[in-house]
């Protein structure tokens, strides 16, 4: 990753944790997956086609290489994490949005439900 590149995620990081503490981070993050169509096959509480965000957030508790790992899967894919059905690569989703959704959906673990 070069220096740029780094650099924006960490300022993305940056904002994202400030938002989080104004309360804001629910619905920025609930309008992201909705602009990307995450919604399409994961929804927060319940199983869609792919697992639940909170059920993601659960799983990766105290990890601190969550977020990075998240926004990775997000973009390349995965397969046999959760099950039969392949996370396909969302490769027009951008870094800094991969990283949005990653910390969005790991601040669900405490969140009041929402489906």
């Amino acid at each position: 990753m070069g220096r740029g590149k780094a650099i924006g995620i960490a300022l993305v990081l940056a904002l994202c944790g400030t938002n989080a503490r104004a309360g804001g981070t629910a619905v920025d993050g609930m309008a992201l997956a909705s602009q990307r169509q995450c919604l399409g096959c994961h929804q927060v509480d319940t199983r869609r086609v792919g697992p639940p965000f909170r059920a993601i957030a659960e799983r990766f508790q105290g990890r601190p290489e969550a977020a990075g790992h998240l926004a990775r899967v997000m973009r390349e894919g995965s397969r046999g994490q959760w099950g039969a059905i392949p996370m396909p690569a969302q490769t027009r989703l951008s870094d800094v949005d991969a990283q949005r959704l990653a910390l969005w959906i790991l601040s669900l673990k405490d969140a009041p439900a929402v489906d």
